[in-house]
This record gives C-alpha cells, sequence and structure tokens, in this order.
C-alpha cells in the first residue's frame, strides 16, 4: 500500500486513483447524505464503516425526502454522473476545455444519451436524474441561449460545478495554476460566487496532488495560494484546525464549527435558512474546506479521508468525492472491496474513465508544448534575445 500522504505513482495510477477514488466516496456518502454526525450514528449502529443501504431500508422506493432515487448499496449519484460525463467531453475535444464546451458537448450529453443511472435501475437522460442546479445548465444554455461564461449567473450557489472537476485538475496534473484557471472557465457556465470559485480551487487541489512528492499540507498551500475571498478563508479555518486532529471521530464536531461562518446553508441541512446559496464575498461552499480538512486529519491515507467525510453527514456525497478523489490523486491505495462493489452495483467500468482521460491528458500536454515552444520562438524574434533559462 502506498505510505500516507507521500505523492507518489505514475500519471496512470494517479488518474485512476482520482476517478475511482470519487465514485467510490460518491457512493459510500450518498445513503446518509443531508443527516448529522449524530443521526448517522444511531441509524447505524454507529459510524458507517463501508458501504451501507438506504437510509429507509426496504421503503426506499416510496420514502421522502430521497424517493425515488435508490441511495446507498453501492450506487453512485450525480457526482460521479456528471465527472464521467467531463470525461467524456475531453474524450471529444481532446484540448483544454471552457465554458462554450460545456455548452457545445456536455449539455447535449446529459440530455441526448440514455445512460444506465444506478439510483433509477434503469436507463435514462442523465437530465433526468442530475439536481435543479445542474438542471440549470441545459434550461441556460439549450433553452435560454446564454452567454456560456456568464450562464452561471442566477443559479443556487453550491458545490454543484466542483463536485465534477477532478478531470480538469487530472488534466492539469502537477499544475494547480493551470487546473484552477481551466476550471473557473468551464464553471461560468454553471456557477458564479464562491460556487465558481470552489471549482477552480478544487481542481487546482486535484493537479497539486498529482505532482511528485505532495503531501496533504502541500495540497492545502497550493489551495490556500489561489483561493480568493470566503473560500480562502474558509479553507484556512477549517485547515487550521485539522491540523490538530489525527482522527475523524474527534475532528467532526471542531471541523462543522470551523467551516459554519462561511456557510450560508445553516445548522439543518434540509432546512436552508433564507440567506442560503446566495453570491458572496464573504462566504463559501461547505464541502472544499471540510473535504480538505479531512484529508490532512487522515494524513491522505484514502480509507481514513473518505470515512472522516461520509460520517460527517450533510452533503457528505460530495464532501467524499472531493476527499476520494484528493486521496486517490496522491496514491493512496482505494479499497479494492469497496471498488468492486461500487463497480458491480452501478454497472459502471470505473477504470474505463481514467484509461481515457490518461490518454487525452498526454495529448495534451503534447500540444501544450508545442504551443509553448512556438511561444517561446516567437518572443525571441519579437525581444531579440534568447530566452533566458
Amino acid at each position: 500500500m502506498t505510505p500516507k500522504g507521500e505523492g507518489t505513482g505514475t500519471l496512470d495510477e494517479r488518474i485512476t486513483g482520482a476517478l475511482v477514488g470519487a465514485a467510490v466516496g460518491d457512493a459510500l456518502g450518498g445513503p446518509v447524505e443531508g443527516y448529522s454526525p449524530e443521526q448517522i450514528a444511531e441509524r447505524h449502529g454507529g459510524r458507517v464503516h463501508g458501504v451501507v443501504g438506504p437510509w429507509n431500508g426496504d421503503a426506499w422506493p416510496t420514502a421522502r425526502p430521497i424517493a425515488p432515487y435508490h441511495k446507498g448499496d453501492g450506487h453512485v449519484t450525480d457526482d460521479t454522473l456528471m465527472t464521467h460525463a467531463l470525461v467524456r467531453v475531453y474524450a471529444e475535444v481532446r484540448d483544454h476545455l471552457d465554458a462554450y464546451a460545456v455548452a457545445g458537448h456536455l449539455v447535449p450529453d446529459l440530455m441526448t444519451t440514455p445512460r444506465w443511472i444506478p439510483e433509477l435501475e434503469a436507463e435514462a437522460l442523465p437530465l433526468q436524474r442530475i439536481f435543479l442546479a445542474e438542471k440549470w445548465l441545459v434550461a441556460r444554455l439549450h433553452y435560454g441561449h446564454v452567454d456560456p461564461r456568464e450562464a452561471g449567473t442566477g443559479n443556487i450557489v453550491n458545490c454543484g460545478a466542483a463536485m465534477y472537476m477532478a478531470p480538469v485538475g487530472l488534466v492539469n496534473a502537477a499544475n494547480p495554476a493551470g487546473a484552477y484557471a481551466e476550471a473557473l472557465d468551464i464553471a461560468g457556465a454553471h456557477q458564479s460566487s464562491y460556487g465558481r470559485e470552489a471549482a477552480g480551487v478544487f481542481a487546482a487541489a486535484v493537479a497539486a496532488a498529482c505532482a511528485p512528492g505532495a503531501t496533504p499540507a502541500s495540497v492545502v498551500a497550493a489551495c490556500l495560494a489561489l483561493a480568493k475571498d470566503g473560500t480562502r478563508a474558509a479553507v484556512e479555518a477549517v485547515c487550521e484546525v485539522a491540523s490538530r486532529h489525527t482522527d475523524f471521530e474527534s475532528a467532526l464536531v471542531p471541523l462543522r464549527r470551523a467551516v459554519a461562518p462561511f456557510d450560508t446553508v445553516g445548522p439543518d441541512y434540509r432546512s436552508p435558512s433564507l440567506g442560503a446559496r446566495r453570491p458572496s464575498r464573504l462566504h463559501s461552499i461547505e464541502e472544499l474546506p471540510v473535504a480538505l480538512g479531512m484529508l490532512l486529519v487522515s494524513g491522505g491515507d484514502f480509507r481514513h479521508a473518505v470515512l472522516g467525510s461520509v460520517n460527517y453527514g450533510r452533503d457528505c456525497d460530495s464532501i467524499a468525492t472531493m476527499a476520494g478523489a484528493l486521496a486517490g490523486a496522491l496514491g493512496s491505495e482505494v479499497p479494492h472491496d469497496w471498488a468492486k462493489t461500487v463497480a458491480e452495483s452501478s454497472r459502471l467500468d470505473l477504470d474505463a474513465p481514467a484509461r481515457t482521460l490518461a490518454e487525452v491528458t498526454r495529448e495534451i500536454f503534447d500540444r501544450d508544448v508545442r504551443r509553448r515552444r512556438a511561444h517561446e520562438a516567437a518572443y525571441t524574434a519579437l525581444a531579440g534575445t534568447p530566452c533566458s533559462g
């Protein structure tokens, strides 16, 4: 097993670890999403330690507020559906993406091609599963013909764009600034304010986790070097608290207390405050800072980071998606039994998107090198002196 917190592994291994890790975290968090750590412990007779069934047992088809989704039993949620959709866009474009790629490729993918939707246990258009904040993409871009760079304005501000930005970080492996810029452009079609900012910072975190020798601390440092406004403040506050803990059990309450001043949703996740999810330079989504906090608490260990995220509750499928992607990108092993259960239950080949993205990432890097060299040659001719270094 890869040592905790030590960034090792080839590009292919990092990409596979991140994408499989994100899907596994998503599936583990899905059945307890929206509940508190206390409610989760009461429901499951203690902390969740792996794949669990639906919150309402066999009554899931009609039980509110989850029906008609079969959350649990290893089913991935919309986090993974959107992540894999973005990988397919990269496979089509085979270059860096922008907001126009979202309009031209991601939206048609959501609208036109039926796929197996694990929570619906049926083939359906991804559009029929994604949340309203993601349906916004279709309403604004396909029906509203809004400029893709501005289409995210007016949407609820949440983690909807951030949750599927891992592929952007992987395409820009070891280049956090490049990942940040690309994700901000892509996310402009979906989100604004701190929701868009979180997408950029999460992509940067994944890119930083891919760097040789990366550690949880270096990932957080890369985030703090790029993040702005309330997002930066929230990451700093949560990670400062996380650095005092080495076990998620002791960190659950302190991490929530640290992020609470920046979170607009409020104490009851299912009953958001009147000011929830509105644009602000002072606030942050909750999911990204907590995921980074759990990465620190765990020392980069996948199992520990994901289980901490899952047992945190609230929007824990997205928190565990992010923590799983980061730990996987650092090189921490994704438990084989978890990955096997999720792949079989969700009827997904979890390795296939990683193979595709690794191939595309190499193509993009080669193209970037040619572009840089062309720029260097043009600049040298313009400046009249050789480039230094």
